[in-house]
């Protein structure tokens, strides 16, 4: 038998810390491959990571509620020899593998194309316990963790610790096994020198007296969707286009037509179904907006995946519509019922949040009529539609103008400046309101 670490594995392009949520298995226990091992809480998903390989867990490193970096060593196992080795192997063998270039888009003038090669979405399409980093053996690694005064704690502890003047023996640890934890580092910080009380692991309201304030601990995946937001905001320099959209044939496409739809695809006929084609076609035919701002580049993406915001029980979560531009309005009913079902009741795989590569943001359900979204880092853009509401306009046609109740929507594109300009976010916006407005009675739902 030999020892080996097991890394947290890389999960999608910008997600670069866990946290770590609950160990499903316990030191001395043994695990098959592919049994569930921890939860991993991540700002775009909660998760279960697989075992890598059968053998023994040996010891937990990454303590519950700790924030840890994607590819650290977070438990060790006992696995047979040759798992060891050919863990080892893989592991060379991907140190050695070179770096991939990045094929950019250089902008001259209004002609925008590709210097060379073919441009593609670094979607991962294996399953994770396959793509998760080789472990390494554990003999050949770094110490993980750092011992003082006979107490180990993990780099991200010690770092905290040190960066706050924070003495690590005077801190009270909740850990497992009195382990002490970020979350433990960072009371300290906040009580100061008094004292350093445990924090709460979950969301927690301090109650005060009547009229004072509370002082609420956000949860994990809370933190880290204000980390995400933080940063979205500090690298893009953001800018907004809003324009109106005449719903009224849209609307009435689907009253006439949604119960027939219902009995025959089995699920509802949504207004996200009609917003989803016409966004993901008109990223199809305005690829700048389908792109991502990397190492002074453009990379434009191969392949449409849409991201759509939904409002879950723990925070935003954007879930992903692989490849939507080659989906009618049945097809993408059909695959976003089911989805946006995950994403509320907290049962999103993988896979369903990966690769995205624009985002929907749908306020409108939530009343809202006019706002600007924030990006969803490293994507281009965000297209927020609001509610559809019935008011008068003015209506032009043969006889002149004439005065109309329409019902009216409007939508917002959030874009990276960078990356775009106005008129390429007007070409798109009034692309995607021409694939709004198309729609009436007697159209065929493809």
């Amino acid at each position: 038998m030999a020892l080996i670490g097991i890394e947290l594995p890389q999960v999608g392009e910008s997600v670069t810390e866990a946290v770590i949520g609950k160990w499903l298995k316990q030191p001395g226990e043994t695990v098959e491959k592919f049994d569930a091992l921890v939860e991993v809480v991540t700002d775009k998903v909660s998760m279960e990571f697989p075992a890598p390989h059968t053998g023994t867990l040996k010891s937990i490193i990454a303590e519950e509620g700790e924030t840890v970096p994607m590819g650290a060593v977070i438990a060790e196992m006992d696995v047979d020899d040759a798992i060891a080795q050919a863990a080892v192997e893989a592991s060379e063998k991907q140190a050695e593998a070179p770096a991939p270039n990045l094929v950019g888009t250089l902008i001259q003038g209004a002609n925008v194309g590709p210097t060379g090669g073919t441009f593609r979405d670094t979607a991962l399409d294996d399953q994770l316990a396959e793509r998760a980093p080789a472990a390494s053996m554990a003999s050949a690694s770094p110490p993980v963790t750092q011992t003082m005064a006979g107490r180990s704690y993990s780099p991200v502890v010690s770092r905290l610790a040190a960066a706050n003047g924070i003495d690590l023996s005077t801190v009270t640890g909740t850990g497992r096994g009195g382990r002490v934890t970020k979350q433990d580092v960072q009371a300290a910080i906040d009580a100061g020198p008094e004292s350093a009380p445990a924090p709460a692991t979950t969301p927690v309201v301090h109650e005060g007296p009547l009229g004072e304030d509370r002082v609420i601990e956000p949860s994990p995946i809370r933190r880290m969707i204000a980390d995400h937001m933080v940063r979205s905001v500090n690298e893009i320099p953001h800018a907004w286009s809003t324009i109106e959209v005449d719903m009224t044939g849209l609307v009435a496409c689907r009253t006439a037509q949604r119960e027939t739809f219902r009995e025959r695809h089995g699920v509802d006929l949504t207004f996200l179904a009609f917003t989803a084609y016409a966004a993901s076609h008109a990223l199809r035919d305005n690829p700048l907006v389908n792109s991502s701002w990397e190492d002074g580049k453009i990379r434009l993406k191969g392949r449409v995946n849409l991201g759509l915001a939904v409002a879950a029980p723990d925070g935003l979560v954007v879930p992903v519509i692989h490849d939507a531009d080659r989906e009618g309005i049945s097809g993408l009913a059909k695959r976003i019922a089911p989805l946006v079902e995950r994403a509320r009741s907290g049962s999103l795989a993988l896979d369903d949040v990966q690769g995205g590569t624009f985002t929907l943001n749908n306020t409108g359900t939530l009343g809202s009529v006019l706002g600007g979204a924030i990006i969803n880092h490293p994507q281009a853009a965000i297209v927020t539609t609001e509610s559809i509401v019935k008011r008068p306009v003015v209506i032009s046609g043969p006889q002149g103008d004439a005065i109309a109740i329409r019902s009216m929507m409007n939508i917002c594109l959030s874009f990276d400046h960078r990356i775009i300009d106005g008129a390429e976010a007007s070409a798109f916006m009034q692309n995607f309101k021409r694939g709004l407005e198309a729609w009436n009675t007697d159209s065929e739902l493809n």
